[in-house]
């Protein structure tokens, strides 16, 4: 498999190019600044480019059989439709070479599934995050793609486990944080199993 990976330079985009090129994929990595991937191997190719161009963003895309989006907006907790422009790029661009796999990173609380007084002041604390991550999911639901959503509790540097709980409806119960690389090894996992297709994904440790 081929797959393209946008936001390869963070911290889950990064454990994601690793993993999957261990899978035998060949990858591609989108990035604005290729000095700060850290990862160099025959089977990945990186490409210089700013996902809010869309021309570069579809040129990129072509040949391959699958995206992955780990983007994340520089507004931080500010109003922003980053991830809803560049997401807007990318399945334009996936339209134009005819791609129809993604798998999209977004977060817990994307739905409004967080429950009690902690969820929901969570998503409180979220809010503009996650209406901008909500904008991108519609945007790829409304194409006829088929998708697979991510929703991950919180994100730790913690060591890889490959042990995690998945639900498709809310979150896992007591569910708290998951390490960021636990969180590449479900996407490349999503990558070639059909249960995730067209699904959306609540994960945690």
């Amino acid at each position: 498999m081929k797959i393209i990976v946008f936001g390869a330079t963070g911290g889950v985009g990064q454990s994601v190019v690793k993993q999957a090129i261990e899978k035998g994929f060949e990858v591609t990595a989108f990035v604005r600044t290729p000095a700060k991937l850290e990862l160099a191997h025959d089977k990945l190719t990186v490409v210089k480019g700013d996902a809010f161009n869309p021309v570069e963003v579809a040129a990129a895309i072509a040949g391959h059989d699958a995206v992955v989006s780990c983007l994340g907006s520089s507004q931080g907790m500010k109003k922003s439709t980053e991830l809803e422009e560049m997401t807007k790029n990318i399945v334009s661009g996936m339209q134009k070479h005819d791609v129809k796999r993604i798998v999209y990173t977004a977060s817990a609380g994307v739905h409004g599934e967080l429950t009690g007084v902690s969820g929901k002041l969570i998503m409180k604390m979220l809010q503009n995050a996650l209406t901008d991550h909500r904008a991108a999911t519609d945007v790829i639901q409304t194409h006829a793609l088929t998708y697979t959503f991510v929703r991950p509790m919180g994100l730790t540097n913690g060591d890889f486990t490959g042990k995690y709980r998945e639900v498709t409806t809310g979150v896992p119960e007591k569910a708290k944080s998951i390490p960021r690389a636990d969180v590449a090894h479900f996407i490349v996992k999503a990558l070639t199993d059909a249960q995730y297709e067209n699904a959306s994904v609540g994960i945690s440790s």
